[in-house]
């Protein structure tokens, strides 16, 4: 009778359930003018194939470190490849003249970078109350 109870009194505290899959919001600056965006596209963002806004402004993708639970959620629902994989795919686009994504240590960190950059675009918890910025989707 224990293991009900004990169940019960996890899920209270926020403890999540074996297997569930954290929840991301990608957010972007105000200064966006995207409502929405797929996947595919925001694989193409992380990816360096798309780099412009539709309005031609500059995207400035950011990333939570390679360690972090949301990197790890993020790189397999949209780039379909684990962190460390897509740090070599990301040397590549260097040395092409593409600067990788920046990263980020924190939720916050992103939000408050994504706030104050125009055309930035991140991903964060979504435990987290975005404030001053454009819920462009939600992952998974």
């Amino acid at each position: 009778m224990r293991t009900p109870i004990l169940i019960v009194l996890a899920l209270a505290l926020g403890w999540s359930e074996p297997g569930r899959t954290e929840e991301l919001l990608v957010i972007a600056n105000p200064s966006v003018t995207a409502a929405s965006l797929s996947s595919d596209e925001l694989a193409a963002i992380y990816l360096l194939k798309t780099t412009s806004w539709q309005d031609g402004g500059s995207i400035v993708p950011v990333n939570r470190e390679a360690a972090s639970s949301a990197r790890t959620v993020f790189s397999d629902a949209v780039l379909r490849h684990p962190p460390n994989a897509l740090n070599a795919y990301w040397n590549q686009m260097h040395f092409k003249g593409k600067v990788p994504p920046l990263v980020q240590e924190s939720d916050q960190a992103v939000l408050a970078f994504v706030q104050k950059v125009p055309g930035a675009i991140g991903y964060i918890s979504a435990s987290v109350v975005p404030q001053s910025v454009k819920v462009l989707t939600r992952l998974p």
